[in-house]
This record gives C-alpha cells, sequence and structure tokens, in this order.
C-alpha cells in the first residue's frame, strides 16, 4: 500500500522471494485499524493470489505492544444508526472472507495485544503463532458495549467452541498466548516469536503447495457448512506435482513443487 510523500504508510506490504508480510503500522496507536488499513489488507490478498510466485502470507503487527488492537474507535464516530453498523460488519466480514480465502498459507505473528477485530483477523489465518504473554479478547461487553456480526461470532466459536466463546465474550476476559496455546487457538507459543515464524516459513515452503491449498480449501468450506469436494480432490491428483512426486518418490530422486 503506498502513501503520499511524507506520510507513514499505516499497512507495509513487503515481499522476500516468495513470501509476502503484511505488517500493521500504527505503533503508536497499537495497530488500530483504519478503513485505509483494511483495503490495505484486502488488496494484499489480492496480490498474494495473482502472483503465482508468492507461497505464503505473513502477517505481522509493528512494534511489541500488538498485533491489531481492534478497529481505531474514531471510525465509529460517525455513526448515528443500527444501519451503520450493519454496514460496518458487512466491510469487516469481506475483509476477513478475503483473507480466508487467500490461496497460500497465511500466518498470523502475535505479540502484544490480538484484540476485536485483531482476534478476528488472526483468526481466519491459518496458523498463530504467540508470545506466551500475548493477550487475546474482545472485551466490548465491558468497554463499547457493541457486538459482533454473526460470521464472526460462527468463527470464534469454530475455534474456541460454545464455552470458551461466551466465557471469552460475557466475562470481557483476555486469554494470554499460553492460554490461547492451551485451547488450540494458537500452533505455537514461544518467547522467540521471529525464530519460530522463520522455522515456520521454511517448513511450509518445502511442503506440496497444492496439498496445503487443499487442506486450507477443504476445512473453509467444512467452516461455511460445504461439504462438496470432489473438484479438491480432482485438481490434486491430476497435478503434475502429483505425478512427479509419484515418479521421484518411486526411484528415489528428488522431487520439486511446483504448485501445478
Amino acid at each position: 500500500m503506498s502513501a503520499p510523500p511524507g506520510s507513514r504508510a499505516e499497512v507495509l506490504v513487503d515481499r522476500q522471494g516468495p513470501v509476502l508480510t503484511v505488517t500493521f503500522n500504527r505503533p503508536a496507536q497499537r495497530n488500530a485499524m483504519t478503513w485505509a488499513m483494511y483495503d490495505g489488507l484486502y488488496e494484499a490478498c489480492e496480490r498474494a493470489d495473482a502472483d503465482d510466485d508468492i507461497r505464503l502470507l505473513v502477517l505481522r503487527g509493528a512494534g511489541d505492544d500488538a498485533f491489531v488492537s481492534g478497529t481505531d474507535i474514531r471510525q465509529f464516530a460517525e455513526f448515528t444508526s443500527g444501519d451503520d453498523g450493519v454496514a460496518y460488519e458487512r466491510r469487516i466480514t469481506r475483509v476477513l472472507d478475503r483473507l480466508e480465502d487467500v490461496n497460500v498459507p497465511t500466518v498470523a505473528a502475535i505479540r502484544g495485544y490480538c484484540v476485536g477485530a485483531g482476534l478476528a483477523i488472526a483468526a481466519v489465518c491459518d496458523l498463530r503463532l504467540a508470545t506466551p504473554d500475548a493477550k487475546f479478547g474482545i472485551p466490548v461487553a465491558r468497554t463499547l458495549g457493541n457486538c459482533l456480526s454473526m460470521p464472526t461470532y460462527a468463527l470464534l466459536v469454530h475455534h474456541l467452541g460454545p464455552a470458551r466463546t461466551l466465557d471469552l465474550l460475557l466475562n470481557a476476559k483476555f486469554y494470554s498466548g499460553q492460554e490461547a496455546h492451551a485451547a488450540g487457538f494458537v500452533a505455537e507459543s514461544t518467547t522467540d516469536l521471529d525464530e519460530a515464524v522463520q522455522q515456520t516459513v521454511d517448513r511450509l515452503l518445502g511442503h506440496a503447495p497444492l496439498t496445503m491449498w487443499a487442506t486450507k480449501e477443504a476445512v473453509r468450506r467444512l467452516r461455511r457448512g460445504e461439504v462438496a469436494g470432489d473438484d479438491i480432490v480432482s485438481r490434486v491428483y491430476g497435478s503434475h506435482d502429483f505425478r512427479a512426486a509419484v515418479q521421484a518418490f518411486t526411484s528415489k530422486q528428488t522431487r520439486t513443487w511446483t504448485g501445478r
């Protein structure tokens, strides 16, 4: 996302080889999301899917205080009716759906606060890595007094189950990175987040792209209540990668993944 001369980009998108990294870049505001930041995230997802050479998307927050601390509250000052709330939640859902639909694996690297919309953004990523003292929550019951959309409630119940979702929201509490890991929401809780992210990136880049796509797509469809999947199986089994890997395995040769 580009910025006017003399201004600071609120979303940084950087490509290093096959890895596209999105950094939410408002550290002084704990990376609270503006409309422009949501648009920047959407555009980064479009970029990831438009370039066949991009194999991985990593999301992180600038600074040590937060991944994303929710939507910037100043964005709500213009709301005058319930219709504004409906439009807002639909706008957020559009961005979350786009991130969930990205073809390549998505990794959220989380330190500090992962709150409100930040928690939802992390939840639609495929893997979440976090420091033990990270803070996960949506404490709107004691802050703004608003609510979530049905798709976001469904997302939380999918990951945490009804009991933990009710505990998190009704008690307006925070789970630590360690607690989120114990709940299965965080894949790895580590004090060396950068090293853990790099190890995860290296591991995923060595795996078959179409196998990972099939896994992502199947889980996404199941979460949304879809069960048809013959097209997934057909694409993977009909791929060049599968045929080449079978041949390489039987002849004990080194295989190279192409994603085709």
